[in-house]
């Protein structure tokens, strides 16, 4: 049975409103809270019934990170307001009853269920465990009981930041409870009812496909089938003209339907992240680990699971495989999904993911879009908690580096688990539960190697299968590997493997540290295949001597060709043999993963004579193949000067091929750039510093600001340790952009570095590009006289070395210049000359930059309407540009469309800047964005008073 409680009627006495303007009712009175300011303190406080918030989160709340001198007063003004609205009888020496001061801050003592945002989602999940319990009636039924408590936008009016998160998480809450009844209606059979509000949403919120699924559910389920196809298709242009996407697999499965002409009136259930490896088949032992690990995750009952449970042990003693297993158990009381991140903290020689990584693979895994995931770790981390309220996931963060690689994560609300592995003990994070796993027990590890090797086999050599157990520790991952060994050779006795390793006396003291079991284990295998008189065998064992030579957290077959130099095909071989050997684990066709302790393993394998030539193979492979798919992705930017390098690369059929290419392996070619720049053979550095090179406009467009500045501190120490001029001045423009970026002055003086170095070298080309990079920057800086002056120098070298690319940027720059100054007309000059030339190059991009700009000079010289469709023209081509071109045609637009008396149309094109600037951290769109928005706002107001 599903637990049902009357969530709708909270106990007698006080209630507090937060799903419409904020409102409180006391004793059956209505009380007034005050001031919108002090109705924000009222709804921290309600949002967190019962539970202590401090005067600082109270303070952050209201004015964010600029709090005005009396923000503690006036925090205490309001409290004092407060307790007077919810307790007007209580004397002057009573102590308050409902606002109470506790440990630094404030407690408002109150069923959190007597706040109707509480008990909206409290009916949320009783309607989820309805449906899980099979009764869609009495989900319905407590659905619409949610619907009923929602009186309008939340906390209408309320300011501050706390406000406006909370605004647009009960929001989503709300289109989620409206999407969840349609759902319910449909499965009852009554799919007519359920139009209208499907109706209504799909208007409201035209991209999110989860409303046009169920309407056309709905309307197929009316006999409605060609009413239900045009659905199809309105969403199917929508998300192509206005995201550059297909329709989502929810969508494409009601469309199918729909075609089929199927009688069924169910919808599809959605989709939700199941991204747990696969539970192994062959598991013993750990009863005892499991029971306490279920208990946590699945405590039973309307207890929530625990929030932070850490399993951790040595190397190779079966964590990972222990949490697969215990989440896997678990699944059904985590309804919202299971989500799976190796963290690669244990990972020889592979930096671990960062906290931003880590933030975007769980925020991509939950929905989240690319370019929605905040580029700023503290407003990811905020998404993601608004992302999971409401949600029940069970989040699996495997081998963790130490508690400060997790922390941002695990501080998710009630609900959502996180299960994390790691060789270090976590054991003092806040709310965390440990369990330290220790080897299998002898019992264990023999039925173990009963399960992989047969009963048969074990019995016929039990004693020196009791050996072996004693030799590998009773670790795992050694167990499994010499028993695979063993499966390979059915013609060995158990005797046959342990005199092998019973020989190596060193190792076996190094055996009962841990690690160093798994590696003799693996010095087993990797030994017999090398010894192997099959030319499979062979080539693989050298081919995973060569693999220990990257330090990348995957390979794919095209890579290890080009570091083997062997034809592909025998690779391939290769590859799967030492998967079917358990040295490699498969991902995706084509693409491979060494295990951790394999890698270090591996490492050691190769004699260090025999390491230059395979390395410089492999990393002028990844350089070339970023060269390429740079150039091909866009080949009307600046391209920086690359090394030159003596390999073959990866060919590229078009842009969309190469963008995926470089989205794809954007982990793994800044893994291979820092290890190779950091080698101590100078080819080899010079070839890292070209994948760096080759990554400079994909990592703008990307907006990856750390990213660029990382990248370009690397490639500048490189080129002065080869003391190679070049280097260092595509790392000064590398590393000023990444600067340019985060609003540091300090990109200047790389500018100008770079400047005078494409002077010393008598690089024109560089000299040009330099000018207008430096023009570019002193825009940024309101420096616009100058700007113009090396927007001019640059134009002026580029005619000179022929560069049309460089003269046309020249033009664009010089043209904001002088916009900047005032000078519109000359502006307008150089804009239109710009365009032309893009034009007849077919540079889009700077087709759409020139329009962008000229949309912003027309809107200065007064000429409205045409700046209007310029603007209007140039949108869509922007999306898929530069992020901030996308950004200023967006507060253009906004712009022209409020001066024309548009400002519904301004409102809305200034809202959606001001969000793109937030999840790109740009601080100077934010700002004009917020600005244009407030202004069409205002106008808005004036008109309808």
């Amino acid at each position: 049975m599903y637990p049902t409680r009357d969530h709708g009627r909270p106990a007698a006495g006080t209630t507090i409103g937060l799903l419409g303007p904020v409102a409180g009712v006391l004793g059956g009175g209505d009380v007034d809270l005050g001031p919108p300011l002090q109705q924000a303190i009222a709804a921290m406080l309600a949002m967190r019934a019962g539970r202590v918030v401090t005067l600082g989160q109270l303070i952050e709340g209201l004015w964010g990170d600029a709090p005005p001198p009396s923000a503690t007063q006036s925090v205490y003004t309001y409290i004092a307001g407060l307790r007077r609205a919810f307790e007007p009888n209580r004397g002057r020496r009573q102590p308050p009853g409902m606002v109470a001061r506790a440990a630094g801050g404030y407690l408002l003592r109150l069923d959190p269920l007597q706040v109707d945002a509480h008990a909206f989602a409290a009916h949320l999940d009783s309607a989820a465990q309805a449906n899980k319990a099979g009764d869609v009636a009495g989900a319905l039924h407590v659905i619409e009981q949610a619907l009923a408590l929602w009186r309008g936008p939340a906390l209408s009016g309320v300011p501050g930041p706390f406000a406006e998160g909370e605004r647009a998480r009960l929001e989503e809450l709300h289109l989620t409870a409206v999407e969840a009844r349609a759902d319910a209606l449909i499965r009852l059979g009554r799919p007519e009812d359920g139009l209208t509000a499907l109706h209504d949403l799909t208007h409201r919120h035209p991209l999110r496909e989860r409303p046009r699924e169920l309407l056309m559910l709905a309307l197929h389920g009316c006999g409605r089938q060609a009413e239900a196809l045009t659905v199809f298709e309105e969403a199917r242009r929508a998300l192509s003209e206005e995201l550059g996407v297909d329709p989502g697999e929810g969508l494409r499965r009601a469309h199918h339907l729909v075609l089929a002409g199927s009688g069924e009136r169910v919808a599809p259930d959605p989709v939700v992240p199941r991204q747990l490896p696969r539970d192994l088949m062959v598991f013993v032992g750990r009863a005892r680990e499991a029971v306490r690990l279920q208990s946590l995750l699945d405590p039973g009952g309307d207890d929530p699971p625990h929030p932070f449970v850490v399993i951790c042990g040595a190397p190779g003693v079966g964590k990972s495989t222990l949490a697969v297993r215990v989440a896997h158990a678990a699944r059904d009381r985590f309804t919202d999904g299971q989500l799976y991140v190796n963290l690669r903290g244990g990972t020889p020689n592979v930096s671990r993911l960062s906290s931003h990584e880590i933030f975007s693979r769980l925020l991509r895994g939950i929905g989240t879009q690319d370019d929605a995931v905040p580029a700023d770790e503290d407003e990811a981390a905020a998404l993601w908690r608004s992302r999971l309220q409401g949600r029940r996931l069970l989040v699996l963060l495997d081998n963790a580096a130490d508690l400060a690689q997790v922390r941002p994560f695990v501080s998710a609300p009630l609900g959502t688990s996180v299960l994390v592995t790691s060789r270090e003990s976590l054991a003092v994070g806040d709310d965390c539960v440990q369990l330290r796993l220790g080897p299998l027990s002898e019992a264990e590890a023999t039925a173990m190697l009963s399960r992989l090797l047969g009963a048969d086999r074990v019995r016929a050599d039990l004693d020196q299968t009791t050996r072996l157990v004693r030799l590998c520790d009773g670790f795992p991952l050694a167990l499994r590997i010499a028993g695979a060994r063993l499966l390979d050779r059915p013609d060995w006795s158990v005797g046959a493997l342990t005199a092998r390793l019973g020989d190596e006396r060193r190792r076996l003291a190094e055996l009962e540290a841990g690690e160093l079991a798994v590696r003799s284990s693996l010095a087993a295998s990797w030994s017999a295949l090398n010894g192997s008189g099959r030319e499979v065998d062979a080539a693989a064992a050298r081919l995973l001597a060569l693999l220990g030579l990257l330090h990348v957290p995957d390979i794919t077959v095209e890579a290890a060709t080009a570091l083997s130099g062997s034809p592909q095909a025998d690779v391939e071989r290769a590859l799967e043999r030492l998967c079917d050997a358990h040295l490699l684990d498969a991902g995706e066709p084509g693409r491979y993963y060494p295990h951790d302790l394999v890698r270090l393993f591996a490492a050691d394998l190769l004699p260090a004579g025999e390491r230059l030539a395979p390395l410089r193979r492999a990393i002028g492979y990844y350089a070339e193949s970023a060269r390429a798919a740079a150039r091909t992705s866009d080949p009307h930017r600046v391209h920086c000067l690359h090394p030159r390098i003596d390999a073959r690369g990866r060919a590229f059929g078009g842009a969309d091929e190469a963008r995926a290419w470089l989205r794809t392996e954007e982990a793994t070619l800044l893994a291979a750039a820092f290890q190779a720049m950091a080698d101590p053979d100078d080819d080899v550095a010079r070839a890292g510093a070209a994948i760096g090179f080759a990554l400079w406009w994909y990592q703008q467009r990307a907006y990856r600001v750390r990213g660029l500045i990382s990248l370009g501190e690397r490639l500048l120490a490189t080129g002065e340790r080869l003391d190679d001029p070049v280097i260092r001045m595509e790392a000064h423009a590398h590393l000023a952009t990444g600067l340019y970026f985060k609003g540091d002055p300090v990109c200047l003086e790389h500018n100008d570095r770079h400047l005078r170095l494409a002077r010393q070298l008598g690089d024109l080309f560089n000299e040009q590009r330099a000018h207008g990079n430096l023009a570019n920057t002193l825009l940024k800086w309101e420096r616009y006289t100058d700007a113009l002056e090396h927007a001019l120098a640059q134009r002026a070298i580029a005619r000179e070395a022929g560069s049309a690319v460089g003269e046309r940027y020249a033009l664009l720059v010089a043209a904001r210049a002088h916009i900047h100054l005032g000078r519109f007309e000359d502006a307008a000059v150089l804009l239109e000359e710009g365009a032309a030339m893009a034009a007849l190059a077919g540079d889009q991009h700077g087709q759409v930059e020139f329009a962008v700009s000229r949309g912003r000079v027309l809107i200065e010289l007064g000429e409205l309407e045409a700046a209007r469709t310029v603007l209007t023209e140039a949108l869509e081509p922007s999306r898929t540009t530069a992020r901030t071109t996308e950004m200023g045609c967006l507060v253009y637009l906004a712009r022209a469309h409020r001066l024309l008396g548009g400002t519904a149309a301004a409102i809305r094109h200034s809202a959606e800047a001001v969000v793109l600037a937030e999840q790109t951290g740009s601080d100077y769109w934010l700002e004009r964005a917020i600005k244009e928005r407030d202004e069409a706002a205002r106008a808005q107001s004036s008109v309808h008073a």
